[in-house]
């Protein structure tokens, strides 16, 4: 199948390209960054995903995965509008199989950035929208939103041993996801699955079902 990737030269984007190359897809992918990935089937473009007139013309996509997203930088802008315009060019047309975004546990919590949180929430509802319009070309479109991630740009808390520490205590796995694990989510949710759509995945390791309970010994 024709795969559409946003973000595809480091972590999640880039595993997930990686996992969806191996299983035999084209996949085309758009990153501001230089490509990080060297393959026959894989094809890259260089550019920020709010510069809709440097978009590649592409034809036919089966799946479109949103995944470029960034942290207190125009979060709304990359996280959301983009993301809003990329589905509607490439995502809402009669190839389509599937449209996968990847959101955040953090527009269930609302624990980050005001922004961040605000963008994230808005791919919930707008996933909804997006399910049913592609719902006629038996299509599915979904939210996988990951909690901790072991990613470059969290590098920041990762080696802080004290920060890190009290980001464990709040994950009952006490662990969190490598980006291979969040691929594998995302080659289900627009691959193997069929039927699930208009949903919020949270791949969280529990951390939203975490609480303190005080209580008399």
């Amino acid at each position: 199948m024709k795969v559409l990737i946003t973000g595809t030269t480091q972590g999640i984007g880039k595993a997930i390209a990686e996992l969806f190359l191996k299983e035999g897809h084209e996949v085309i992918g758009i990153d501001r960054q230089p490509a990080g990935i060297v393959h026959d089937n894989y094809t890259h473009h260089q550019c920020d995903v709010r510069d809709e007139a440097n978009w590649p013309r592409v034809d036919g996509v089966n799946i479109l995965i949103n995944n470029a997203g960034t942290q207190n930088e125009d979060d709304i802008d990359i996280n959301l509008k983009a993301l809003i315009r990329l589905t509607e060019r490439y995502g809402v047309q009669p190839a389509i199989k599937s449209v996968l975004h990847i959101g955040s546990a953090s527009a269930h919590t609302g624990a980050e950035f005001p922004e961040y949180c605000a963008s994230k929430g808005g791919v919930l509802a707008y996933t909804k929208n997006v399910a049913m319009r592609v719902a006629p070309y038996g299509a599915t479109c979904n939210s996988l939103d990951p909690g901790g991630v072991l990613t470059p740009l969290n590098e920041c808390v990762m080696n802080d041993p004290e920060l890190w520490s009290q980001i464990m205590d709040e994950t009952p796995l006490r662990r969190w996801a490598t980006p291979e694990e969040i691929a594998q989510w995302a080659y289900f949710l627009t691959v193997v699955n069929g039927f699930c759509t208009g949903q919020s995945i949270l791949v969280d390791g529990g951390e939203a079902i975490n609480y303190h309970f005080v209580w008399k010994d």
